[in-house]
C-alpha cells in the first residue's frame, strides 16, 4: 500500500513538472510575440522589457536573442548589439540571420575591419547563402573596393540564383563599368524576382538606358564578340543581327520587335547549348500573347510617362491580364545555369 501510495505521488509529482514546463513555454512564446508586435509599432523600450521576461523563461533561445540584439540596434545601442550578437554567432546553431543582424550593428559604427572578419567567417559557415553575399559585396564596395565586391555578388548568384539583391548590385556595377550586355541580362532578371520596389524602377530606368548605349555605340557589341565568353558571345552576336531594327530609337515598341526577333533567334541556334531563364520566360511571355504588355511594363514609364499613360488606358485589358499573370508565376532559376564571365 505505501509502495503504492509512493508510486501515485511520483506519477502526481511527473505531471505537475511537466504542466510547469509547458506553461513557461506558453508564456515565453506569448511574450516574444507581444516583444514583436511591440517592436513592428516602434516601441523598442517596451519591447525590450517584455522581451527581458521572455529571456528569464528561455534564455539559451536563439530567437528571443536573435530580437534582443536587433532592438538593441533599434535602440542605437550598438555596443550592446554588437556584444549580443558575438555571443549569438559563436553558437554552433548561429543562422544566417544571426551574422546579418551582428553586420547591421558593425555598419553602424563603421567598423569595417571586423565586420569584413565575420563575413568572412560567415560564408564559411554558409557558403550557399546569396544575402550574405550581397552584404558582404555591399561593405566591400562601400569601403571603395567595388572589383573586390562584384566577386562577392556573382557567387551569392552563382550558389544563391534567387536572391535579387546580388543581381541589383551586379547589374549596376557592369552598366556603370560599359558591360552593358551583362548590366541588361542581370537588371532584367532582378526585376522578375523583384517587381514591386523602389529598386525595380531604378533598375528599369538601367535597363533602358543600357539599350540606348548598346545601340548607339557599336564597339559594346564588338568589344563582346571578340572578347566576351562563349555565352556572351552568342547574345552579341545575336543583337548584331537585330541593329537595323532600332535604326528609329529605342522605344518600348520597337524593344517588342527587336526583343521578339532575338528570341525566335536565340531558340533557332543557341538555346539548347544554352539554357538561361530570362529568354525562356520572355519566350514564354511571347507565346502568351503578354510580351508586348511586359515591355511596356518594363520600359513604357521610362521612355515615356504620358505615351505609357496612353498606352495603359488603350490596352486596358491587356495590362490587367499581364499583371494577373505576374503575380501568378513565380520566376525561379534552376542551378548550373551560370555563365562565368
Amino acid at each position: 500500500m505505501k509502495r503504492l501510495a509512493n508510486r501515485l505521488l511520483f506519477i502526481i509529482a511527473l505531471l505537475l513538472a511537466m504542466n510547469t514546463g509547458f506553461a513557461q513555454t506558453q508564456d515565453a512564446e506569448t511574450l516574444h510575440e507581444t516583444a514583436r508586435s511591440l517592436m513592428r509599432q516602434g516601441d523598442f523600450e517596451n519591447a525590450m522589457l517584455v522581451l527581458n521576461k521572455a529571456l528569464v523563461l528561455k534564455p539559451d533561445n536563439l530567437d528571443l536573442q536573435k530580437d534582443q540584439a536587433f532592438i538593441q540596434y533599434l535602440q542605437r545601442d550598438f555596443a550592446g548589439s554588437i556584444a549580443t550578437g558575438k555571443k549569438i554567432t559563436a553558437r554552433p546553431d548561429a543562422d544566417v540571420q544571426s551574422f546579418q543582424i551582428l553586420g547591421l550593428a558593425y555598419k553602424a559604427i563603421g567598423d569595417t575591419k571586423e565586420s569584413d572578419k565575420m563575413y568572412k567567417a560567415a560564408l564559411k559557415k554558409f557558403p550557399n547563402s546569396g544575402v550574405l553575399y550581397s552584404e558582404y559585396g555591399d561593405l566591400l564596395a562601400s569601403n571603395n573596393t567595388p572589383d573586390l565586391a562584384i566577386k562577392q555578388w556573382e557567387k551569392g548568384i552563382e550558389t544563391d540564383p534567387n536572391h535579387s539583391s546580388n543581381y541589383y548590385f551586379a547589374s549596376k556595377y557592369y552598366a556603370q563599368r560599359g558591360n552593358i550586355i551583362w548590366g541588361l541580362l542581370y537588371g532584367e532578371t532582378f526585376v522578375n524576382i523583384e517587381s514591386l520596389t523602389a529598386r525595380t524602377t531604378e533598375i528599369k530606368n538601367l535597363l533602358f538606358a543600357g539599350y540606348q548605349k548598346l545601340f548607339t555605340n557599336p564597339d559594346i557589341l564588338n568589344n563582346a564578340k571578340q572578347n566576351g565568353s562563349a555565352f556572351e558571345k552568342a547574345v552579341a552576336v545575336n543583337f548584331s543581327k537585330l541593329t537595323s531594327m532600332m535604326n528609329d530609337g529605342v522605344t518600348p515598341e520597337t524593344l517588342t520587335a527587336m526583343r521578339t526577333r532575338f528570341i525566335l533567334n536565340w531558340y533557332n541556334g543557341n538555346g539548347r547549348q544554352f539554357p538561361f531563364r530570362l529568354f525562356e520566360h520572355q519566350r514564354m511571355l511571347l507565346q502568351d500573347g503578354y510580351f508586348d504588355a511586359y515591355n511596356q511594363w518594363l520600359t513604357g514609364a521610362t521612355a515615356d510617362t504620358q505615351q505609357f499613360q496612353s498606352w495603359m488606358q488603350n490596352h486596358a485589358d491587356d495590362a490587367k491580364s499581364f499583371q494577373q499573370f505576374q503575380r501568378s508565376v513565380i520566376f525561379k532559376i534552376p542551378a548550373a545555369q551560370y555563365y562565368i564571365h
